[in-house]
C-alpha cells in the first residue's frame, strides 16, 4: 500500500480510504471486522464514518461496530487514523431538539464525547465537520475545536461537502486566530462528476487542505454497470437507472467501459486508479460491503493507468478546464 501525509499534517495515512458506511446497514458486524481486519492487513490505516452512520433508528450504529472491532485489542487502535463526523440530527425521527445537530459549540462538544463512547476510544484523529452549518459562525465553531484539542478529545478538524469559498472562509478565520484549521476536505469528485475541479479542488490545494473524495463509482455508475446488465441480466435502480435513461449518459458510459474492455481494465478499478492520479488527492473513500470488493479496491491502488488509458478518460468525461479558466466563456 502506498502512503502519503494527510495535507498539511504530519499524519501518514494510506492512499486509500476505508469507508465505513455500509457498516451496520448493509454488511453485519461480524463480516464487517473482518473487513476492518483485511484493510489493515492490506495496509490501510485510515478509516472514515460518521455519527449519522447506521441511520434511522441505528444511528450510531456504524461507530459502535467500529468501538467493538478496537476493543478487541491486538494494537488495532493504534494502527489506525480515525476520521469521524459531526452535524447530523442523531434523534430518531422528526427534527432535532434544540442544538442537538449541526454545528454550534454545544452540538460539537456533545456529539464528540457521545462519538467517543460508541467509538470506545479516548481520541479522534480527524473530526470533520459533515456539512457547512451557515447558522454558526466560524470562531464559534473553531473555539469549540481549540477545546477540544487541548482536552485531548481530537487532533485535527476537516471538512465534508464545503464549497471552495467555505473553505477559504473557515481557513482565514483560523488563521486571523492563530488556529490550525481545516487539514481535509471530503467531496464528491469522480470522472463522472468533476466539477470539484472548479472551486474545491484549488481551495483545498491553496490552504493546504488533503483531499477525499466520496462516492468514487459515482453510485455505481463507474462500476461497469451496462456489462452487468448486459452478462448477469442484473437490472440498474435508483439514481443510476434515472440517468442511464438519458441516451447521452448511456453512451458516454458505453464508451468508457468499451475503453476499459479493449485495455483489459476492471471499471471500477480504473476508476479509483483515476483519482490516485489526479493533483491534491490523498485518497479516495471505498465502502466495500464484502471482502472481495475491499481486495478489488486494494488492487486498484496498485494500478498504473497509461497515458493513453488517462488521455482517452478524458476525452470521454472531459473536466471543467483550470480554474479560473473554466469560468470564462
Amino acid at each position: 500500500m502506498r502512503y502519503t501525509q494527510l495535507g498539511r499534517t504530519g499524519l501518514k495515512v494510506s492512499r486509500l480510504v476505508l469507508g465505513t458506511m455500509n457498516f451496520g446497514p448493509q454488511t453485519d458486524e461480524a463480516d464487517s471486522h473482518a473487513i476492518m481486519d483485511a484493510a489493515l492487513d492490506a495496509g490501510i490505516n485510515l478509516f472514515d464514518t460518521a455519527n449519522v452512520y447506521g441511520w434511522g433508528e441505528n444511528k450510531g450504529r456504524t461507530e459502535e461496530i467500529i468501538g467493538n472491532w478496537f476493543s478487541q485489542g491486538g494494537d488495532r487502535r493504534d494502527k489506525v487514523v480515525l476520521a469521524t463526523k459531526v452535524y447530523g440530527n442523531m434523534g430518531l425521527d422528526g427534527p432535532a431538539w434544540p442544538n442537538h445537530d449541526k454545528l454550534s459549540a454545544l452540538n460539537i462538544r456533545r456529539a464528540v464525547d457521545a462519538s467517543l463512547q460508541r467509538l470506545r476510544t479516548d481520541h479522534i484523529d480527524v473530526y470533520q465537520f459533515h456539512h457547512v452549518d451557515r447558522d454558526t459562525p466560524f470562531e464559534e465553531i473553531w473555539q469549540a475545536i481549540d477545546a477540544l484539542v487541548q482536552q485531548g478529545k481530537i487532533l485535527y478538524a476537516g471538512s465534508s461537502n464545503f464549497p471552495g469559498y467555505k473553505i477559504a472562509q473557515a481557513n482565514e478565520t483560523a488563521k486571523a486566530h492563530g488556529r490550525v484549521g481545516l487539514v481535509s476536505e471530503q467531496c464528491l469528485y469522480n470522472l463522472f462528476e468533476r466539477r470539484a475541479e472548479m472551486e474545491v479542488i484549488p481551495a483545498a490545494e491553496e490552504y493546504g487542505l488533503g483531499v477525499i473524495p466520496w462516492s468514487p463509482l459515482h453510485g455505481g455508475m463507474l462500476g461497469g454497470v451496462i456489462k452487468k446488465e448486459v452478462q448477469g441480466g442484473r437490472r440498474t435502480s435508483g439514481r443510476t437507472a434515472e440517468a442511464l435513461a438519458d441516451p447521452a449518459v448511456r453512451a458516454q458510459i458505453q464508451s468508457y467501459e468499451d475503453l476499459l474492455d479493449k485495455h483489459g481494465l476492471e471499471p471500477g478499478e480504473a476508476a479509483l486508479a483515476w483519482l490516485l492520479t489526479r493533483p491534491g488527492v490523498t485518497g479516495p473513500i471505498v465502502g466495500p460491503r464484502t471482502a472481495e470488493q475491499l481486495a478489488s479496491a486494494v488492487r486498484a491502488s496498485e494500478l498504473d493507468l497509461g497515458e493513453d488509458v488517462l488521455t482517452a478518460l478524458d476525452e470521454i468525461f472531459p473536466g471543467p478546464g483550470p480554474s479560473p479558466e473554466a469560468f470564462a466563456w
